[in-house]
């Protein structure tokens, strides 16, 4: 039977399993951020499929990619108990291969980076320096929501956004509208975050992760994460009336009174309606993006 077993383990993970581990669902909330740094820009796209192509590739399969494999080696002591069906603690990813993966994602990333630009390849450091304090010790910036959800928001929105701005522009610093738009929907991410801690409240509390929902409480969670939400897209739809683009602020202006009638809704059960308002909710939030996009693309232009 042992010999049954060892030859039934692989040596080397099998594509389907690397797929698996790099979790392509979770890709798509960079690679908008990024699309949304490309439109700010103000540069034209058309002359630049190649490096969008690229600057996408690393934003999500790439940067984003790496930072679930992390997060799966890191967690895989944890899933062999809740979900031991995932690659790692499954086998199907063997050994050590995690932890390769991690390290062949994270050099690929940083190699692609460096020749995109000097403030791509900076920013992408500092995503991936997040990135890996998010999840392996000694920060685990996981272990509080404070920390956790605020790494994830900056990596996620305001650093793909600022890289696909870069990007366009012959890897230079942006211009700081664009810097102000990224950082602002960073923050706003933050509360989206909180959304997803709802779903395992139970076993956060016996792992002792400490989410908002666990420190604050599920009506005080719920509550902040709507006011982290809603209030920096306030301060954008001022910024856009001060930047004279009425058009735009009032089109982000309807976008945030959709979002505050879900969260009237989602604050009447945030638990049991916590995913319908992050399925919903974060839709219409990151419509409001890309019109903050357009709206910076018109001053470039």
């Amino acid at each position: 039977m042992n010999q049954s077993t060892l030859s039934a383990t692989p040596k080397r993970p099998a594509l389907p399993a690397v797929l698996e581990v790099l979790h392509p669902i979770t890709w798509f909330p960079p690679m908008w951020a990024f699309a949304c740094g490309v439109v700010s820009s103000g540069a034209p796209i058309l002359d630049q499929l190649l490096v969008v192509f690229a600057g996408i590739l690393l934003a999500g399969p790439l940067m984003c990619g790496t930072s679930q494999v992390v997060n799966d080696w890191y967690d895989r002591h944890v899933d062999a108990i809740n979900e031991p069906d995932r690659p790692i603690p499954s086998g199907r990813i063997p050994g050590n291969w995690g932890f390769y993966l991690s390290l062949i994602w994270t050099a690929v990333s940083l190699l692609l980076a460096y020749a995109l630009g000097p403030w791509v390849f900076g920013a992408s450091l500092v995503g991936m320096a997040l990135a890996w304090a998010y999840s392996a010790p000694p920060f685990r910036l996981k272990g509080n929501g404070w920390w956790g959800n605020l790494a994830v928001g900056i990596s996620y929105e305001g650093l793909a956004w600022v890289t696909g701005a870069a990007v366009m522009i012959g890897g230079a610093m942006p211009d700081w509208q664009i810097l102000v738009l990224a950082l602002l929907y960073s923050i706003g991410a933050h509360g989206i975050m909180t959304l997803n801690d709802f779903k395992a409240i139970e076993g956060d509390i016996k792992m002792n992760v400490r989410t908002l929902p666990v420190q604050l409480g599920v009506d005080r969670a719920a509550q902040l994460a709507c006011v982290v939400m809603g209030l920096p897209q306030a301060i954008v739809i001022a910024l856009l009336f001060s930047w004279d683009k009425p058009a735009h602020a009032i089109a982000v202006g309807v976008v945030l009174l959709i979002q505050v009638g879900l969260m009237i809704r989602f604050l009447g059960d945030p638990r049991a309606r916590a995913t319908w308002f992050s399925g919903l909710g974060v839709s219409v939030y990151v419509t409001g993006m890309m019109i903050s996009a357009f709206a910076v693309r018109a001053l470039a232009g």
